[in-house]
């Protein structure tokens, strides 16, 4: 059974390579551009990772993240900040709202997987 991972980003560009990245190693890839939308699918599908946008429109990734972790979700998912925040303490930010890892945009296309496996193994 494939593992589901939920993309919470507001951008199609980025939705559309995130995707087709995660279907290709063989992941079940689960979209939503909004963080409503985004804590909707998460308690409805109950995935194992979920990759989050900081700036979002309706609710930034930080508040998402608290919002995941204070819920009745699986609490062995792993939340994993992917944004173009790259100033100082943003990672240590993304940290302490719930995320488990932190991944800067742009990504690389050949070596996103192994990143995110990456911070999925150290979890």
């Amino acid at each position: 059974m494939k593992t589901t991972i939920l993309i919470i980003e507001d951008n199609e560009q980025n939705m559309y390579m995130l995707s087709y990245l995660l279907n290709k190693s063989n992941y079940k890839a689960l979209e939503a551009f909004n963080g409503i939308d985004g804590i909707k699918l998460a308690q409805k599908n109950n995935p194992e990772i979920i990759l989050i946008d900081i700036q979002l429109p309706d609710m930034d990734g930080y508040e998402i993240c608290k919002e995941l972790r204070n819920n009745e979700l699986n609490k062995n998912v792993t939340i994993i900040a992917v944004t173009s925040y790259a100033m100082g303490g943003d990672r240590e930010k993304a940290i302490e709202a719930g995320a488990d890892g932190y991944l800067e945009k742009p990504i690389n296309p050949e070596t996103f997987i192994e990143e995110m496996e990456s911070i999925i193994n150290a979890k």
